[in-house]
């Protein structure tokens, strides 16, 4: 058994053979899937875990409690990843009640045919389970509809959702004092941007509600728990949710040939020599999406470019850019060059996501390079570079 603090224990799980979360995110270091319980006079399960983990998960409740029997499940969270294994729960636990919101029991009976035995809770309601109290808060769109938090009274533990989360397995310390967290601060900016990114109003709004609250412990679905670092994590996500970024440049670039590359070693040369530290160039073809998406979270400018492929834009360019657009991310500059055989094409259709989805400040002159790089397109490309850099500078006062 995994002790928190004052009987609240961990009763969660490590994924470390998906490749994908979600089917979209890469997980190198694997993912937890975290469940709490609070053993009191009324034994209370925080949310599950994926169903294909239920039996270390039963085992891991029994560890704590015996053969006694859970009294409540708070589902926060209906996400399959954290409801999966209700419904083998109830049959383990068939007196259990399920404690959640309108929205939760919506879902409850579509993913699992659930509609017994439950308990509708609304945001500020409390529960006592003898010496702990539940308080309940609504936080809906972080970053479902239905999503919750619940907080321990008693224990000043925040049981908080997907809301500071990070990707990565536990790897035998559960709390972020007994850690090395390096690794997990960089996979908490990857999963807020990609899986929370684009709901900056609702996590304010939910920032808003927790503000006052005496939290000494942040339980989250994903990751480690977080107790020394509890303002470090609020500052984090009160940054990225009102897309406050530092000073740099993402250059992302896609090629065939090398010519596309070649002008974005140009950018990135000119770029640093006007200044600039800050300065992360990806290839589109070879660096995740995921992975950019959190780049372009930290820092201000971007700056993107790529051949015509097809009388169109390269595809894993137009890939990023409507993953980007799906984000809503806002206070950033943009940048553009692309290049073509005989038709131009990519120029253009940047220059039309940034207009009609990203809207970002356009910075500098897009250039246009005909088969490949010469003293004139040479020229523009490094003005474009020392454009964003004196752009990105003004901001410094």
């Amino acid at each position: 058994m995994r002790l928190i603090t004052d009987n609240i224990y961990y009763v969660g799980v490590n994924d470390r053979n998906k490749h994908l979360f979600e089917g979209l995110w890469p997980l190198p270091a694997g993912v937890s899937y975290n469940s709490y319980l609070i053993d009191d006079e009324k034994v209370c399960l925080i949310d599950t875990v994926e169903v294909g983990f239920f039996g270390q998960f039963i085992e891991n409740i029994r560890d704590v409690i015996g053969d006694r029997k859970v009294d409540y499940l708070v589902v926060n969270h209906m996400e399959p990843d954290h409801s999966g294994a209700l419904s083998l729960l109830r049959q383990h636990y068939p007196d259990v009640k399920v404690i959640g919101n309108n929205k939760t029991f919506n879902m409850l009976k579509g993913f699992y045919g659930i509609d017994t035995n439950t308990m509708e809770i609304k945001s500020g309601d409390t529960l006592s389970l003898g010496r702990h109290t539940l308080k309940f808060v609504l936080t809906p769109m972080v970053h479902w509809p239905e999503t919750m938090m619940t907080l321990d009274i008693t224990a000043g533990a925040l049981f908080s959702g997907d809301a500071f989360g990070c990707f990565g397995a536990l790897n035998g310390g559960l709390t972020d004092d007994r850690i090395n967290c390096d690794a997990f601060w960089q996979e908490m900016v990857r999963y807020y941007s990609n899986i929370v990114g684009k709901y900056g109003i609702p996590v304010q709004n939910a920032l808003k509600k927790l503000k006052g609250s005496d939290i000494s412990y942040i339980c989250s679905t994903h990751g480690p728990v977080w107790h020394e670092h509890i303002d470090r994590v609020m500052n984090l996500y009160d940054r990225m949710s009102k897309y406050e970024t530092d000073e740099g440049i993402v250059l992302c670039f896609g090629t065939m040939y090398g010519n596309t590359e070649r002008a974005a070693e140009l950018i990135a040369s000119a770029a640093s020599e006007a200044g600039i530290k800050n300065i992360v160039v990806h290839n589109v073809s070879k660096t995740h999406h995921s992975y950019i998406i959190a780049d372009v979270f930290r820092y201000r400018g971007l700056i993107v470019g790529a051949p015509t492929y097809n009388t169109g834009l390269y595809h894993e360019m137009d890939v990023l850019l409507s993953e980007l657009a799906g984000r809503d991310i806002k206070n950033h500059y943009i940048g553009w060059f692309g290049s073509h055989g005989w038709a131009s094409r990519a120029v253009a259709k940047i220059g039309e996501w940034n207009e009609k989805h990203l809207h970002f400040e356009p910075v500098g002159t897009p250039v246009d390079i005909c088969q490949s790089v010469n003293a004139e397109t040479a020229a523009a490309c490094r003005q474009l570079g020392r454009d964003m850099a004196e752009r990105l500078m003004r901001d410094r006062a």
